[in-house]
């Protein structure tokens, strides 16, 4: 799959945990492919799974080379897998983490929208950056994350006949604050919509958005390189 994506242009990969035990199963590709980055955390989904001494392990991980954020962290209220107030105190533990050690968070919101907002305001997380992953919280929302400075990544929901929730951002949205991304293995864009979703698609979310910001493929890519680069800082060494 990285070699199919290498093929199309796709220049960097950017791998988040689900949970701490996936760690060094990342951690290794960061060691063995020099454009592999890695964030390590912990899913919502796999809130219930964080115990005691975890802060310690995932604040220790961090340190490992290649490791360039913290996450896949944050709510899902609509699977609620985990208990939600599991959830929420194991996203602000984590983003307490990525505070203190001068990384962004991958942020996940699924039907989650009002405890999202009320936890990004909290005085101490005013100067916490990262990106609002696969965003598909309207256009009022992302005013406000936007206003945070946080930055949106958009998947290949973004080419969905349906998903005028998403593509309602894009005039709004400040090109400096746009990322792209995948949500491999979910979220094929069209026309792959019904398969394995993989990085090589990527392609073709970036050319709908090219498309609506009337720029060349070129272009826009050039732009999410460089905001990459600018809120994952560690990846630059």
């Amino acid at each position: 799959m990285l070699d199919d994506a290498r093929t199309v242009g796709v220049t960097g990969f950017l791998l988040p945990a689900v949970k701490l035990d996936d760690s060094e199963l990342l951690l290794d590709l960061c060691r063995r492919h020099a454009d592999v980055w890695c964030a390590l955390g912990v899913h919502p989904h796999a809130a219930s799974t964080w115990k005691d001494g975890d802060t310690l392990r995932l604040r220790s991980l961090l340190d490992e080379p290649g490791v360039v954020a913290v996450g896949e962290c944050g709510l899902d209220f609509f699977y609620d897998h985990s208990p939600r107030e599991t959830q929420l105190r194991v996203m602000l533990e984590q983003w307490d983490l990525a505070w203190e050690s001068g990384l962004p968070v991958i942020v996940h919101n699924r039907d989650s929208n009002s405890e999202m907002l009320a936890a990004t305001r909290r005085p101490e997380n005013r100067v916490l950056k990262g990106v609002f992953h696969s965003f598909a919280g309207g256009l009022e929302m992302a005013t406000e994350l936007l206003g945070r400075g946080f930055y949106l990544g958009l998947s290949g929901m973004v080419t969905f006949p349906k998903a005028d929730n998403v593509r309602e951002v894009l005039p709004t949205l400040p090109q400096e604050r746009l990322l792209l991304e995948t949500d491999t293995p979910y979220l094929a864009p069209v026309p792959h919509r019904g398969e394995k979703n993989q990085p090589a698609f990527v392609v073709e979310t970036a050319q709908r958005i090219a498309a609506e910001w009337e720029l060349s493929l070129g272009q826009l890519s050039e732009i999410t390189t460089a905001n990459f680069f600018r809120l994952f800082e560690r990846a630059r060494t």
